[in-house]
């Protein structure tokens, strides 16, 4: 029986392409940390091609922690769809069976006292544990450099009209209507900025919220005339935006990507495919979603829609997640100037 020479090529292929998506360009969280886990595996994999018994055993150990401390929370939270939960559940129980094939395959086929055979061969397993993934980092990379190399970032973060594809909003500047970082370094959940107004002001709440809530209570209406300060009283000047004004709103390069949504989860028809770039993105900051005015009620959660550059997906709305708020102006636009 020949054991699995490379236990989680996918940890690699995941760990680069969010270092790509999430890390790159941002100082809050630097693109090589997105590749711990994937260095990880190697390194188990390697202790265990030289130590079946032992590295066999750190996998399946790997496999029941990454479960409890990444899968299981997720869960029972309800942060994961049962499509995401069955693809962690096989990442965690990648490690765990991989882990069982190296000691079943010690047991099997213990290591000969003399071998003779090219050395080519008999460090195959190794050359294959390294290399797959080093060379599946290779393509990701020639992938995705070309877009994060080229990205737009005009360093302007104060409010911006973006004007085409039948939308014409004045986006609110870094501050509380954008980019709204909390205390424990992330980010409020869908729920508490919608009920930012109800009874005790803040975005410390359990109290449930909908659309309407959204409308009249989020801390897009308490945004002062600049975008710059939460007032005491609702101004509604600002609102959050659909998801639909949202996706018309992307663009790439300058220009405009041409997104509509059909009012389906999952991803958009685009004419080009959009980046994260100014004016509506900060390539600098940690948030690649943004939530949006819109909701859907399951009559036991209520789930936002969220917007990941060209793609949508449902969120429980109590749960946070590395979105950010995204106010729109809904003053008149033709005298803006900036």
């Amino acid at each position: 029986m020949e054991s699995s020479p490379c236990s989680i090529p996918s940890g690699f292929i995941g760990g680069l392409g969010e270092a790509f998506y999430e890390g790159w360009g941002v100082p809050d969280t630097p693109w090589f940390l997105f590749l711990s886990i994937a260095a990880l595996a190697i390194l188990f994999s390697l202790a265990a091609i030289r130590w079946p018994y032992v590295g066999g055993g750190i996998l399946i150990a790997a496999g029941i922690a990454f479960a409890i401390w990444w899968l299981l929370p997720g869960i029972k939270s309800g942060f994961y769809s049962f499509g995401i939960a069955l693809e962690r559940l096989l990442l965690s129980g990648g490690f765990t069976l991989v882990g069982a094939l190296f000691i079943l395959d010690a047991k099997i086929n213990p290591c000969p006292t003399e071998d003779d055979r090219p050395w080519a061969k008999k460090h195959l397993r190794t050359l294959l544990a390294v290399g797959i993934p080093l060379l599946t980092g290779l393509v990701v990379a020639a992938y995705n450099l070309p877009t994060v190399l080229t990205r737009v970032d005009d360093g302007d973060r104060s409010a911006r009209l973006i004007e085409g594809n039948g939308v014409s909003l004045i986006w609110a500047p870094n501050g509380p209507g954008w980019n709204l970082k909390q205390d424990f370094g992330g980010y409020p959940s869908w729920r508490s900025l919608a009920t930012y107004g109800l009874e005790v002001q803040g975005l410390e709440t359990n109290i449930n919220s909908n659309e309407a809530d959204m409308a009249a209570t989020s801390v897009c209406v308490y945004l002062s005339e600049d975008g710059t300060t939460l007032m005491d009283e609702p101004q509604y000047i600002w609102r959050m935006p659909t998801v639909d004004e949202i996706a018309r709103s992307l663009s790439r390069h300058g220009i405009n990507a041409g997104c509509t949504w059909d009012g389906e989860v999952g991803r958009m028809d685009c004419d080009l495919t959009p980046d994260k770039e100014t004016p509506l993105w900060a390539p600098d900051e940690p948030p690649v979603y943004f939530w949006t005015a819109n909701a859907y009620d399951d009559e036991t959660l209520i789930t936002s829609a969220i917007l990941d550059l060209s793609h949508i997906s449902l969120r429980p709305g109590a749960t946070p997640v590395m979105a950010t708020a995204v106010c729109g102006n809904l003053k008149e636009t033709a005298d803006f100037n900036h």
